[in-house]
């Protein structure tokens, strides 16, 4: 199993950098994870501004050779793991930037003329790891679960990944916040993960 986590957070001194590396640690000592590749979008200096002119069409977007490797990266992954923060009840802009660019229509999806796309990342499984400050079952209580409908249905199963899981930690800036157990999941997860 090949995987590819891609990391979203401007400060390695973050929890999130703490999360990244259990996540690598775990999957380093998982026999059935082949090889580890590590995207962080902030050390890439990974530009997440939309540009469409008379040079740049959307339409075109699948083929753009500056996300070339990008494409790459996500066609080698058999796993794809997203680590980031959540604020203001989404993930990070650059995280949308990726996101909004490297799902084009011709890449992750593609028209049908029908109600829904096919979608050509089939086969595929993906795991988001994100904290908040807040607490863990305020996505749920107060927006309605959008976090998880956002990431789950109007863009992993739109492009046919269909296995998808989440690890959403709240009250992450609280001293009470069992970050040493939060992060011992993450590594236990990772180390015994097959799929």
């Amino acid at each position: 199993m090949k995987t590819l986590v891609i990391y979203t957070h401007p400060n390695q001194q973050s929890l999130s950098y703490a999360f990244l590396q259990e996540v690598i640690r775990g999957c380093k000592e998982n026999a059935k994870i082949e090889e580890v590749k590590v995207l962080d979008l902030y050390e890439e200096g990974f530009n997440p501004v939309l540009i469409f002119n008379e040079n740049k069409r959307r339409r075109d977007m699948h083929a753009d050779p500056d996300l070339a490797k990008y494409r790459d990266q996500l066609r080698w992954a058999d796993k794809i793991v997203f680590v980031y923060p959540i604020w203001w009840g989404r993930p990070p802009a650059m995280l949308l930037g990726y996101i909004d660019q490297m799902f084009a229509s011709g890449f992750a999806y593609k028209e049908t003329g029908g109600l829904f796309p096919e979608g050509l990342l089939k086969g595929k499984s993906v795991v988001c790891i994100s904290s908040m400050k807040g607490p863990t079952h305020y996505p749920f209580i107060w927006l309605n679960n959008a976090h998880k409908t956002l990431m789950r249905k109007a863009l992993f199963n739109f492009v046919g990944i269909k296995k998808v899981k989440f690890f959403e930690f709240g009250s992450m800036e609280s001293p009470r916040g069992r970050h040493k157990e939060k992060l011992n999941k993450i590594y236990r997860y990772f180390i015994t993960v097959d799929q």
